[in-house]
């Protein structure tokens, strides 16, 4: 089917994008760094508290900014869970290091922080906690067991902008946190991402790494003459032009988040009955996390069963996906010694999961469609 009733994602836009944008362009100045870039670091470093915020092209940028910041070694170790997109690992892996995959929750589908002690060797660097669906992971657990072995923690919260854990936001416990804003994303500019610096140590250099390696950034604020290529780095500058259009989607996040709100509340009130009749589980959000309205997502009792509601769903216009395929039995997750059984949490989300549409203007009637069709497929008339 090429056109679906209720598709999976749709970007919004909330009003001035193409204002800013336009703006942006008359202004004659389109590369990083300028007036709506500066704009997005100030709104993430007052919202957040975090002493450094700086725009990145992508997530997966942000990422590979903190492997180079952490001065990431061949023959490093870094954990991750088997259960996060590929950038999580890619970073560190272009660095050298040694991925060690350990397995996710069975209620948050988040990193199981009881199993961390036992994959801490001598060569561990770096922790990096993926919050799933902007779901918290335990920070306090992870930050405890990261201070204890004198290892860095890097919050993948690609997911969980505007989350909570225990009252302070996602992506301010880590020494870094990366932020993604593409077009999934409940803030988006089509691609792009953050890096947030929580360990002031890293700013100085961030902003090296940031401009290709050079310090750049320290000649136009006058504290050089002149600037030149001193360390590592790449060119990871969201462009202006793309910061004024994400700029628009931060001055309305309240409005945002309003309605995705509502959204991700009405599909829960709606399919909550099929978790006791049909053994679905539905989001977990424990009473000490504030999740971000993400992503609604039902984890089912089987892969045949998941693959039967997603053609089922197509069949009636609406487009569902699955998510993550662990990462442990990847082609690259077998080469670093990953094998069946190693995660097995990871193995059975990972077959039975399945993602419903979710986009900010997903209207009601959308959504009634969406509920109707899954009540249809497990209670047919």
């Amino acid at each position: 089917m090429s056109e679906y009733r209720v598709r999976f994602n749709r970007p919004t836009l909330v009003g001035n994008e193409l204002n800013y944008v336009t703006d942006a362009i008359q202004r004659g100045r389109l590369a990083g760094d300028n007036l709506y870039t500066q704009r997005c670091h100030r709104f993430l470093e007052q919202l957040l508290g975090v002493p450094k915020a700086l725009l990145t092209t992508s997530c997966t940028d942000a990422l590979e900014m903190a492997a180079l910041l952490l001065d990431v070694q061949p023959g490093d170790e870094v954990i991750v869970p088997a259960f996060t997109f590929v950038s999580t690992v890619n970073a560190f892996v272009l660095r050298g290091a040694h991925p060690v995959f350990i397995d996710i929750r069975p209620d948050t589908l988040n990193l199981d922080e009881t199993q961390l002690e036992r994959l801490i060797t001598p060569r561990t660097r770096a922790i990096v906690p993926v919050h799933y669906a902007g779901v918290g992971c335990e920070m306090d657990a992870i930050s405890a067991i990261a201070a204890g072995h004198g290892i860095a923690v890097v919050e993948d919260n690609a997911h969980g902008l505007f989350g909570k854990y225990r009252g302070r936001y996602l992506g301010t416990f880590g020494d870094l946190a990366t932020l993604s804003f593409h077009e999934t994303k409940n803030l988006t500019c089509g691609e792009g991402g953050a890096l947030l610096i929580n360990n002031e140590r890293y700013v100085e250099r961030a902003e090296i790494v940031r401009e290709k390696g050079t310090d750049r950034s320290r000649f136009f604020r006058g504290q050089v003459d002149k600037y030149s290529w001193v360390d590592l780095g790449s060119s990871y500058l969201l462009a202006d032009i793309l910061a004024a259009f994400l700029w628009a989607q931060m001055e309305a996040y309240e409005e945002i988040q309003s309605k995705r709100r509502r959204i991700w509340q009405y599909y829960d009130e709606q399919l909550h009955p099929l978790t006791l009749e049909h053994g679905i589980q539905l989001p977990t959000v424990p009473p000490d996390c504030e999740q971000p309205y993400h992503m609604y997502y039902l984890v089912l009792r089987s892969l045949q069963e998941r693959q039967a509601l997603i053609e089922y769903l197509k069949s009636q216009g609406i487009l569902s996906v699955f998510h993550y395929l662990p990462l442990h039995l990847s082609v690259m997750g077998r080469r670093f010694g990953g094998k069946a059984g190693d995660c097995p949490v990871t193995e059975q989300v990972s077959d039975t999961l399945v993602r419903l549409p979710f986009y900010t203007d997903l209207t009601q009637e959308e959504q009634d469609l969406v509920v109707a069709a899954v009540r249809r497929f497990y209670e047919p008339t």
